[in-house]
């Protein structure tokens, strides 16, 4: 199968507020769009994708971390634990933004894998808050809903040539009116 980079939407189109439809079976069509959500996350440098991040309302999220490749169909959290953490998150579908968001630090999940068999899979840390950012995913829910603690994510060039990286803070608002502002401005077309 030919593995394709599909566009990922982005703050502002209505199918990332959508709860996405459990799986009834993994055909070839599944198939070919877990591989095109791998070839589309390592495109964009990400850790996690999920498919209504490229309009396919599906639950099925992939996430790639510490050189383990990750495929999960129908998750289902079952267990959290009490223990909650604070870590930085950005989101594809909401480039050059990052939020301080509370997760579970460990979590136990359940779901069908490629091949439609049974997993359940234990994740803490990093790799647990991937986990719960993908499943909020296929739940409509965006870092902006879990977090007040937003920032615009700015890179500068210092005098050395390397790259600076700089969070600005910012307000859901502010975020909510530029990706409007930058929709408006790719849906009209450009005057000559």
């Amino acid at each position: 199968m030919l593995m394709a980079v599909r566009k990922v939407i982005v703050l502002g189109n209505p199918i990332l507020r959508q709860k996405a439809k459990p799986v009834r079976q993994i055909t070839k069509g599944e198939r070919q769009l877990i591989d095109d959500l791998l070839e589309t996350m390592d495109a964009h440098e990400g850790v996690g994708l999920a498919a209504p991040q490229v309009g396919i309302l599906q639950r099925i999220f992939v996430a790639r971390w510490e050189g383990e490749t990750f495929v999960l169909v129908n998750p289902e959290i079952e267990w959290r634990s009490k223990e909650t953490v604070a870590g930085m998150e950005g989101c594809l579908s909401i480039p050059g933004v990052q939020g301080k968001v509370v997760r579970h630090e460990k979590i136990r999940v359940r779901a069908l894998n490629a091949d439609g068999n049974p997993i359940a899979l234990q994740p803490e840390g990093w790799l647990a808050r991937i986990f719960q950012h993908e499943i909020d995913h296929l739940d409509g829910i965006l870092i902006l809903d879990r977090t007040d603690e937003l920032f615009w994510v700015v890179e500068e060039e210092t005098g050395e040539g390397e790259t600076k990286v700089r969070l600005i803070p910012t307000t859901k608002d502010a975020i909510l009116a530029a990706f409007q502002q930058r929709r408006r401005k790719t849906a009209s077309p450009r005057s000559r």
